[in-house]
């Protein structure tokens, strides 16, 4: 399976275990992650239709030094999957993702027309996160209840393949009795945080389930009990989306 993510730190959260996830289930799967820190939809929409080289490619979890254009990736392989997101700050606010995400999801299926196109359902923000105040939210769930409207809406806008439930999965975690999973109170935390979200997109984009999955080889410890809450966490939410 080839997977392309047209993202940010967000999808570069989610990319860096895939592969190696794939790899412990007998999976061949390729991951490239199109990087811009804090990228809008609407900068997506600039960078394509000026073809602006400013995209850090990520292979399979790691950075590769080349830089890239959205139409230079989209045509360098026969993609299986594409994913699109909103800059997780925006992404709670449908109006923000029109008429950019119309206009991407045109671009892709021009450049990549055998493709399936996935929402990346961003996560909301730590609880007593400044980010998460300065939106005026107050916790998680109610950050998280305007991103899954959003996400739901868009989806249904470009008739999407599908949503990856990113977020659901990081809320059901912390309602589970997970203590951390942010590691700056926005990002994921490079063990659990990635862990959860690799095999979030794993089980949501190849319909395999993942309890059965030994990959253990975070960047960070994360203890047994961890992955099987987080394990559990994305079975739950995936398979009953």
């Amino acid at each position: 399976m080839k997977v392309l993510a047209i993202g940010n730190s967000f999808s570069q959260d989610a990319a860096r275990y895939l592969h190696k996830i794939a790899k412990a289930d007998g999976t061949e799967l390729k991951i490239v992650n199109l990087y811009i820190g804090g990228c809008s939809l609407r900068t997506h929409y600039i960078n394509a239709l000026e073809d602006r080289r400013d995209y850090g490619m990520e292979f399979d979890g790691e950075g590769t030094g080349f830089m890239v254009s959205i139409k230079d990736a989209l045509i360098s392989d026969e993609w299986d999957a594409v994913t699109l997101q909103q800059v997780s700050n925006l992404a709670p606010d449908y109006e923000t993702y029109q008429p950019y995400l119309g206009f991407m999801n045109e671009y892709i299926r021009k450049y990549s027309p055998r493709s399936a196109i996935y929402l990346h359902q961003t996560w909301a923000y730590e609880n007593g996160s400044e980010r998460l105040a300065y939106l005026k939210y107050a916790d998680y769930h109610d950050m998280l209840k305007s991103n899954k409207k959003a996400y739901i809406k868009a989806a249904k806008s470009i008739d999407a393949d599908g949503i990856i439930p990113s977020g659901e999965v990081f809320a059901d975690m912390l309602d589970s009795g997970i203590e951390k999973i942010h590691r700056d109170t926005f990002h994921a935390s490079y063990g659990l945080g990635r862990y959860a979200l690799g095999m979030t997109w794993y089980a949501k984009l190849t319909g395999r389930h993942i309890a059965d999955n030994e990959f253990k080889e975070t960047d960070e410890p994360v203890t047994d009990a961890e992955i099987l809450l987080a394990k559990t966490s994305v079975e739950k939410i995936v398979f009953s989306y």
